[in-house]
């Protein structure tokens, strides 16, 4: 995973957190694709720069011109725990920012079968699918594993 060390102070983080965190990195991405997955191989880690990229473009107020709240760091690192809950075979998925200040990922198969989970400073992910005419949404506390019930929408949202 290709990050910036001079990251670190804009973060806020202790170096010793940072290694450590960082530490968990390459066992993730070995085991990407693990199952023969060739998007989570491929993709893993470009996820952690997209998310890095959307964290640092989005972490001042009004990063979109229309009075967003800004990103906060404890919003990144539950984004970045959540991206490395997953077994390696999991899909990787698309990055983005929300007006209220939390991250976003989402995995899309078609308008139709879609899962975007918000992932807010408090530990909450916001979750909302589409599988053709079922829909499914709430809240679930992220405690450092993925909740069941998003890891099954993804793979109802994923499966061929």
């Amino acid at each position: 995973m290709a990050m910036k060390s001079s990251s670190s102070p804009q973060l806020g983080w202790k170096t010793e957190e940072i290694t450590s965190f960082f530490a968990l990195m390459p066992a993730f991405s070995d085991s990407a694709g693990a199952k023969g997955n060739p998007i989570a191989l491929e993709n893993r880690e470009d996820r952690f720069d997209e998310l890095f990229e959307t964290f640092e473009e989005c972490r001042e107020p009004n990063w979109d011109g229309y009075g967003a709240q800004p990103v906060c760091n404890e919003t990144y690192r539950l984004a970045c725990e959540f991206l490395t809950a997953f077994p390696g075979d999991t899909p990787a998925p698309s990055v983005g920012a929300e007006p209220d200040g939390h991250l976003t990922v989402e995995w899309y198969r078609s308008p139709e079968r879609t899962l975007s989970v918000s992932i807010s400073a408090d530990g909450n992910l916001h979750f909302a699918a589409l599988l053709g005419v079922t829909k499914a949404y709430g809240t679930e506390p992220f405690v450092g594993e993925v909740p069941k019930i998003i890891s099954d929408l993804i793979h109802r949202v994923t499966a061929t």
